[in-house]
Order: C-alpha cells, then sequence, then structure tokens
C-alpha cells in the first residue's frame, strides 16, 4: 500500500479523494494540500470517519516549487495527483523531478497570463509551426520527458475523463476492435440541467477561455482551424436524447494524432444549450472573458478572475443538478480486411453522482479516472520511465477500474455516425 500527495480541493479532487478513500487496498495514506488549508481540513472530517485510509492535510502554493519540494520531502508520497489548476501543471512536475516523485494530472498546461511577453514568443510560434491557436498544449509538459526518464520516474498526462477516459477508450479500441482506426469522433454530452441562467460545471477561467476559442481538429497529417462554434451538429446519445454540438479544440486530439497511427482525422464535439452560448457571448463581447489585468478603483483586475467570484460555485451544483452525462468515442476503420464502427460510451447521472459523493457529474466523471491512474501508477501495474499520455499505457486495467468504481461503458457497433 502506498502513500499519495493530492494538490487541489476543488470539486475533482474532492470525488478523486472520495474514491482513493475506498480502495484502501492500494493508498494507505493520503495528504490532501492546498492553498486553503481550511477546504482540505474540512474534507478530511467529512471522510475520515468512512474509511481505514490515513487521512493528513497541509497548505501549499502549487505555485512556488521550493514549498511543493518541502511537502514532498516532508510526507514522501508514492506519487503526486495533481487536480489543481492547469496553469500550475508545470511547478508540480518541476517539484516531482527534483525530488524523484511519480506524477499524474488530469489536464495540460496552459498560462494564466496569456500576455506574459516569453510565453507569447513561443505561443505565437507554435501557431506559425502547428496550425491551431488555442492557449493550451502538450509541448510544455512534452518537454519533461528526457528529464523524467533519466529521474526513473512516470508523468502520466490526462487521467481525467476528456482527456482520459476517451483516450484509454482508444486505445481500447486500438487493441480490441480494429486493426486500422481512420477517424474519430469524441462526443462530450451534457444533458444536465442546474436551473440557473448561466453557470460552468467546472472552473470558469478554464471552461469559458476554452468554450470562446476558436475551434479546430486533426486531417489527413495537420490541423484545420474554425471559427468559435462554426461547425454545429446534431445528435441522439443514449439516454439523454438529441442535442446540439459544436466542435471545439480539445487536447486529447493532439496526443492522439502522436499515438493512432495512421489516424485521418479526429474531432471534439461539445453539447451547449442557447441560453449557455448567449450569455457566453454577451461577457465576451463586454471584455468580461479577458485574461488582461485592468485597473478599476486603483486596483488592478483580472476580468473573468471578476467573473469567476461573480457565477455560482461548480461545487455548489451537485444539489440542484439533474439529468445524464454521456461521454465517449465514435470509431471508423478496418478490421480483417473489412469496414468498422463503434461506439464506446458512458453515461453517468449527476443525481447518482451527488447521492454517492455530493459533486455532479462533470467533477465525478474528471475524479474517478483521477483516482484510477493514480492507483495504477502507485501499484506499478502502469511502470514507464518518462512523460507519457494515457493511451501510451495497457488500457485495460483502466477499463476494468471504470467498471469497478463507478463509470461503466457501453461498446455499440452498430451506431450512429457523425456526418
Amino acid at each position: 500500500m502506498s502513500k499519495l500527495l493530492v494538490i487541489g480541493c476543488g470539486g475533482v479532487a474532492a470525488v478523486a479523494i472520495h474514491k482513493c478513500c475506498e480502495n484502501s487496498g492500494v493508498f494507505s495514506e493520503l495528504c490532501i494540500a492546498s492553498r486553503t488549508k481550511s477546504k482540505c481540513d474540512a474534507l478530511k472530517e467529512k471522510l475520515e470517519k468512512t474509511t481505514s485510509v490515513k487521512l493528513t492535510t497541509a497548505q501549499v502554493d502549487a505555485d512556488d516549487v521550493q514549498q511543493l519540494v518541502a511537502l514532498i520531502e516532508r510526507y514522501r508520497p508514492a506519487a503526486v495527483l495533481n487536480v489543481a489548476l492547469p496553469y500550475q501543471d508545470l511547478t508540480i512536475m518541476e517539484a516531482c523531478l527534483q525530488t524523484r516523485t511519480d506524477y499524474i494530472d488530469t489536464a495540460n498546461y496552459e498560462p494564466e497570463n496569456t500576455d506574459d511577453p516569453e510565453w507569447r514568443r513561443i505561443y505565437e510560434q507554435r501557431c506559425r509551426e502547428k496550425g491551431f491557436t488555442a492557449y493550451f498544449d502538450y509541448s510544455w509538459q512534452w518537454a519533461y520527458r528526457e528529464r523524467f526518464k533519466e529521474a526513473g520516474i512516470t508523468a502520466l498526462l490526462g487521467s481525467g475523463f476528456d482527456p482520459g477516459v476517451t483516450s484509454v477508450f482508444t486505445a481500447y479500441a486500438m487493441k480490441h476492435y480494429f486493426d486500422q482506426i481512420d477517424t474519430i469522433d469524441i462526443l462530450d454530452c451534457n444533458g444536465g440541467d442546474h436551473g440557473y441562467p448561466f453557470a460552468t460545471n467546472f472552473n470558469p477561467e478554464i471552461n469559458l477561455r476554452e468554450v470562446s476559442a476558436n475551434g479546430s481538429y486533426w486531417e489527413n497529417g495537420h490541423w484545420v482551424e474554425t471559427e468559435p462554434m462554426e461547425i454545429k451538429r446534431e445528435y441522439n446519445f443514449p439516454q439523454v436524447g438529441e442535442k446540439d454540438m459544436y466542435l471545439l479544440h480539445h487536447e486529447e486530439i493532439e496526443s492522439l494524432a502522436k499515438n493512432v497511427p495512421g489516424v485521418k482525422r479526429i474531432r471534439f464535439f461539445m453539447t451547449f444549450g442557447q441560453s449557455y452560448l448567449t450569455h457566453m457571448k454577451c461577457l465576451e463581447n463586454v471584455g468580461m472573458l479577458s485574461t488582461a489585468p485592468v485597473e478599476f478603483n486603483g486596483q488592478e483586475i483580472v476580468p473573468i478572475q471578476f467573473l469567476k467570484a461573480l457565477l455560482p460555485d461548480p461545487a455548489s451544483l451537485g444539489p440542484r443538478t439533474v439529468g445524464k452525462t454521456n461521454i465517449g468515442c465514435i470509431f471508423t476503420g478496418k478490421k480483417d480486411g473489412k469496414e468498422k464502427t463503434i461506439y464506446i460510451y458512458n453515461v453517468c447521472d449527476h443525481q447518482e453522482c451527488y447521492k454517492e459523493v455530493g459533486s455532479q457529474a462533470i467533477s465525478y466523471t474528471t475524479g474517478v479516472p483521477a483516482m484510477i491512474g493514480a492507483a495504477l501508477v502507485v501499484d506499478k501495474v502502469w511502470d514507464k520511465d518518462g512523460v507519457f499520455n494515457i493511451e501510451e499505457f495497457d488500457p485495460d486495467p483502466f477499463m476494468d477500474m471504470l467498471n469497478q468504481y463507478g463509470l461503466p461503458w457501453v461498446v455499440d457497433e452498430n451506431p450512429q455516425t457523425v456526418e
């Protein structure tokens, strides 16, 4: 059994920690660390009477490498599970490298300040060379590959749902259903209703920046970029019904394009209601999605951070959200010389998630895979030195644990496809 250091104490972190406490055969101790220790203490108090896993808490600024190093050296975990903000991926990876500690996260790095001149210079060069303009990409974390390999430690990137489970679905399809995958359509449907005119299901800073950005997809060896929400499709999702969905840029496209040999096209679609889109466009038009600081009454504020303070906390949506999510992948390709199409997906019920762990399904579907990835790394079921995306490991044990820990999946071998 192993000790795990969990950095972060938001909605996803709370689910991951709940699930770690269920998995006492792997995790003997957990340290919950965050900038706000009182949140960690409250979660510890809630859980410690329900589990044999020993729980401790700590305060840490995840932007400060030396604070992270000191905490890791003091606690000596088998691995660090990063469920903090994507802004903090690199500092946590650096601390893991300095302490020779395995690392797991759920989302790739993006900068907090997109106007930083040095970051901007590298970003603009990447836009010219690669052909997509999203603020987030894997290059910053992939740059650690050789150093993690030399240190003899593992970095597992993207162990959430999308990215994460969708990439494991891909690896599973490659292993068991196809000789060649030609196309991948990743479909993310939230059929839930929280009753608010406007709210985001996870961190508004991340969510709104992602959704308001240009879309893009991978086709025939290069990126094709679109205007925000330019490509719309309708899809009849099992157990949810027909929904409008829009093509977005999403991080797993970048790694799957590298790790699925011969794939011709990869797209990502997410469902949105008209109320969400109308509110988002209005906020964007008046500058509230900006990350550039502005002066107001003698104080410097960042508009999107101020907006985050005004919106409902995503962690508060659990008790009022009803409906289901359906997230999965449609694959086309060939097996034994014949054309083949399958759809692998999971359906998750918001209220069932709330009854189990006190969160809505968006946090649940990310927190459960975070625990699974951490368990497979600390148990050395997944054991490779270097930096790896989740589809680069054997999918079978992960798929088994999805069924075991609350995210059962379905394989439909005659699905509706997306034009």
